[in-house]
């Protein structure tokens, strides 16, 4: 079963340009990352046993389980977040790990999926992992599922690019509040200004204010008297996935 690939929504209902990774792809990267923690495993225990007799029986010990958990939880623990949601596997398969609004993954939840991972991937062979991935809409692993994170594509198909922002409006759009205005209404509106070039003009203004008193009815405050309706749309979208966007950026 191949799950398509679906847009990520962020908190704020923003439609952003990234797409769920599907199974076969995570699964080749996965792949990737347990042979990368194999050949660094097995030369750490070659030279693990040199040293054998350089130390005593408690202390080498001691050093074998250091190692193990080091290799199990550290590797994806030290790439994700060091590259911000990414390992080996990922880097070589165009895949991240976002949080579920899609901002960055944090430290917790690379720690969440990594602990996850030595029981899903490792003791259990991946099975866990791949039959929640089937089960879920989003392809989460159960990783995914107890750290609020999603794997997506970088490679993926890109989806048409937000309207600009009407200068006219720009003001007002920056002191909107948007977290009312619901998923189905933006995109809606988004799809609407991507076709409306394509519509008989009478079918056009007629959708135009529909589509924009439900926007308008989800957001504060309203727009300007007279405002024409595809430019309030351009200007909450626009505003909105600014907004996204400036969420994403990391910060030191």
């Amino acid at each position: 079963m191949v799950r398509p690939q679906q847009p990520v929504v962020t908190g704020d209902a923003v439609v952003l340009d990234i797409q769920i990774a599907q199974l076969p792809v995570r699964a080749l990267s996965s792949l990737i990352d347990v042979l990368v923690v194999l050949v660094a495993y097995v030369l750490g225990v070659v030279l693990w046993a040199m040293t054998l007799s350089e130390w005593n029986s408690a202390f080498s010990d001691a050093v074998l389980v250091v190692f193990t958990v080091l290799a199990l939880v550290g590797y994806p623990l030290i790439f994700e977040t060091a590259t911000r949601g990414r390992t080996l596997g990922k880097m070589a398969m165009g895949l991240r790990v976002v949080s579920d609004d899609g901002s960055p993954e944090r430290f917790r939840q690379a720690l969440f999926r990594a602990l996850s991972g030595v029981l899903e991937i490792w003791m259990l062979t991946g099975g866990p992992a791949v039959i929640c991935s089937l089960l879920s809409p989003k392809g989460k692993r159960i990783g995914d599922i107890f750290a609020g994170t999603l794997v997506i594509s970088e490679r993926g198909p890109r989806m048409a690019p937000p309207p600009p922002m009407p200068p006219q409006l720009a003001a007002w759009a920056g002191a909107l509040e948007l977290s009312a205005l619901r998923p189905e209404s933006a995109e809606l509106a988004r799809q609407f200004l991507t076709r409306a070039h394509q519509l008989d003009p009478r079918i056009r203004d007629e959708m135009a204010g529909r589509i924009t008193g439900e926007v308008v009815a989800q957001i504060s405050p309203p727009p300007p008297p007279g405002a024409p309706a595809p430019l309030v749309l351009a200007a909450v979208l626009a505003e909105r996935h600014r907004r996204a966007v400036q969420r994403l950026q990391p910060r030191y």
